[in-house]
């Protein structure tokens, strides 16, 4: 194996790693990786192959990751088989959907604090006061998310 194909391997496993760490696939990971290191689109064959797994469960990966927004499907006019590649943004539409999930935590806080006060339930001091700890806690996140989208935003047009 040459110093590429060493240095491609490894990102691709340590990759799988990042992904685990944030609770996602090892595998979803290493599909990301995989597509991020290659300079043109790749056959789902070629990904399953490259990645030593069978095609059903990188079919399935890819069309999360496409929901996801941070793969894409691509034609190739000379070939039948589906293609994919990166999208162009996947940094971006990693952090939005991170952003996703702060927001619906900062709902998921609000709706159990307007429960308890609605169906007026005793009793549960502790639980109220971490949800209010929660809730703070999110808005703070969303705001200084946004924050960062809009400084993100002018400084990849400076680019």
């Amino acid at each position: 194996m040459d110093k590429k194909e060493q240095l491609q391997n490894d990102f691709i496993m340590n990759f799988g790693y990042a992904y685990k760490s944030f609770g996602l696939s090892k595998l979803m990971g290493h599909v990301v990786a995989l597509l991020i290191s290659s300079p043109k689109p790749v056959a789902l064959e070629d990904i399953a192959l490259t990645l030593n797994r069978s095609k059903g469960p990188i079919s399935q990966l890819t069309r999360r990751l496409r929901d996801k927004n941070l793969i894409r499907r691509v034609w190739q006019p000379t070939s039948r088989k589906d293609f994919y590649e990166i999208q162009p943004e996947i940094f971006e539409n990693a952090f939005r959907n991170n952003l996703d999930l702060i927001r619906n935590n900062t709902n998921l806080a609000k709706q159990y604090k307007d429960r308890i006060k609605k169906e007026d339930i005793k009793d549960l001091e502790v639980l109220n006061e971490r949800l209010t700890e929660m809730s703070r806690f999110y808005e703070l996140m969303d705001k200084h998310y946004k924050n960062f989208l809009d400084e993100w935003e002018l400084e990849r047009n400076n680019k």
